[in-house]
């Protein structure tokens, strides 16, 4: 498993799947062609590029261009790193078919396939030795009344919209934004 500073930015859930057992980073789904119109999700990895960097791993199909095009017009260019998968002819297994190019998505290709594009990206992969983080757990969302508490759902969407972050995020989702934007002590000062 690769540590990333950037967060990684992908098309699909099947995607941060397979990504979520070989890199050590945030990966926040677009939910494909959604983005372009979602302002709270442009907003949110506006927000997480500008703190951390941003790696954009998208499919090397034509749609998989478009949506990195339309975030590379989204985010300053300084803040980017792009990942590219190679073009490879095959059907994922979980599809009935190929894709309409006949190519391999994120999830369909080798984890050497994706770690080697990524080391060719210039990422950022944070050493071994490198100090562990004070990331927020779901532990202190509980602790601060944000989950599995009465007005839990109220607090995570007063946070949420306080944050400026989509308020629409599932637990899980608010938690890798708030450890791409925030610290716990950090959180813990918020007045929201």
């Amino acid at each position: 498993m690769i540590k990333l500073r950037e967060a990684v930015i992908v098309e699909g859930r099947y995607d941060r799947i397979k990504l979520s057992g070989l890199i050590d980073a945030p990966v926040i789904e677009t939910g494909g062609f959604r983005v372009f119109k979602d302002r709270e999700k442009q907003s949110l990895i506006r927000q997480i590029a500008n703190s951390r960097g941003i790696l954009i791993m998208t499919d090397s199909d034509g749609a998989g261009f478009v949506i990195r095009n339309f975030l590379n017009g989204a985010v300053p260019a300084d803040r980017i790193r792009h990942c590219y998968i190679p073009q490879i002819e095959g059907k994922e297994k979980r599809k009935p078919q190929k894709s309409r190019e006949g190519l391999l998505g994120v999830e369909g290709v080798t984890d050497e396939i994706i770690i080697e594009a990524i080391r060719k990206s210039g990422a950022h992969i944070l050493g071994e030795d490198a100090p562990p983080e004070n990331r927020i757990t779901k532990s202190d969302l509980y602790a601060l009344g944000l989950t599995g508490g009465k007005n839990a759902s109220q607090n995570r969407q007063r946070l949420l919209k306080h944050l400026d972050l989509p308020t629409y995020l599932s637990t899980n989702a608010m938690l890798t934004a708030l450890n791409c934007l925030y610290s716990l002590e950090e959180l813990k000062q918020l007045d929201y």
